[in-house]
């Protein structure tokens, strides 16, 4: 009689991966579900997870995905201490410290990546606001566009509301950004740039990119739920694109090894060449709806942090 090898597969435990959300969206949103078969037809055991919700044992769970936590802007400090705590995290803590305030963009601006011009206006600063030209109010902590608005500075009336806008965010004791209004966006949209860990190399390697068209289209009125709607295309990034967004990628501190994903969003500046509009390392959509293998690369991206 032959003798099989003994095979331990069924006794060993499936990985298991919480898929963060909030309290708002407990199912996750219809496109970070498309991950959910590819992460099961990789042998691993997701469900979605409420960051929020204190009866959770976060020290159950192999990896804990960050993906639609989005309303963490309502209560950065408690957020910042719940990552601080879990383990498996992804992307890690320091990160998401370090990406959850805009104010990142001055990192990178220092290290010589080409980024949105920005005034920034805090605690008693008195904002004089340019005497013409659109420009866009927003916090420095905010995701969805909510609280950001677009203002027309030679029009007596926007000018008021921009005013009342910084007013009212410096009053809850925000940050404020205040940046020129890239008009390339109504013509060219927004270019998202995807990425994730590469299985063989352990880099973070391009996926996939989306157009997003112009989402401001006047002073702030307030947003119904979590986020502005977007309008999304499918896009293939130009070399001009792909190089801005690495020499973002590049000047995220402590380097891209650690990552399980970022996304780079670009729009053309007043010369034509990309600017980096937002680095997303935190809790960005993915869009893995408008690449057919996205979710496929994702799962696998995730396989290769739990084998690390």
């Amino acid at each position: 009689m032959t003798t099989r090898p003994f095979d331990d597969t069924a006794t060993r435990a499936q990985p298991r991966v919480a898929v963060v959300t909030a309290a708002k969206i407990p199912d996750l949103e219809p496109d970070d579900r498309l991950i959910l078969a590819p992460l099961t037809a990789a042998g691993i055991a997701a469900e979605p997870v409420v960051w929020s919700d204190p009866d959770v044992d976060w020290t159950a769970y192999d990896l804990v995905l960050l993906r639609s936590p989005w309303d963490y802007t309502e209560r950065r400090a408690d957020f910042l201490a719940w990552v601080s705590s879990v383990p498996g995290l992804l992307n890690p803590a320091d990160v998401v410290v370090w990406n959850t305030e805009k104010t990142y963009l001055r990192d990178l601006a220092e290290a010589g990546v080409p980024v949105t011009e920005t005034q920034w206006i805090s605690g008693t600063d008195v904002w004089t606001p340019p005497e013409a030209g659109e420009w866009v109010v927003k916090p420095a902590v905010g995701a969805g566009s909510v609280d950001a608005g677009r203002y027309d500075l030679g029009d007596a009336e926007h000018r008021e509301l921009a005013e009342l806008h910084v007013e009212r965010l410096l009053a809850a004791a925000r940050l404020v950004m205040v940046q020129p209004y890239l008009t390339a966006v109504d013509t060219d949209g927004e270019t998202a740039l995807l990425y994730f860990t590469d299985p063989v190399t352990g880099a973070l390697t391009y996926s996939h990119a989306i157009r997003k068209g112009p989402m401001l289209t006047g002073p702030d009125t307030g947003v119904e739920g979590l986020y502005k709607q977007e309008r999304i295309d499918p896009r293939v990034a130009t070399a001009s694109q792909r190089e801005a967004a690495e020499r973002a990628l590049a000047a995220i501190p402590g380097g891209t090894e650690r990552l399980l994903y970022a996304r780079v969003d670009l729009l053309p500046g007043p010369g034509g060449d990309p600017v980096v509009v937002e680095l997303e390392l935190t809790e960005p959509s993915l869009f893995f709806g408008f690449d057919q293998d996205a979710a496929t690369r994702f799962a696998a991206a995730v396989t290769a942090h739990l084998t690390r």
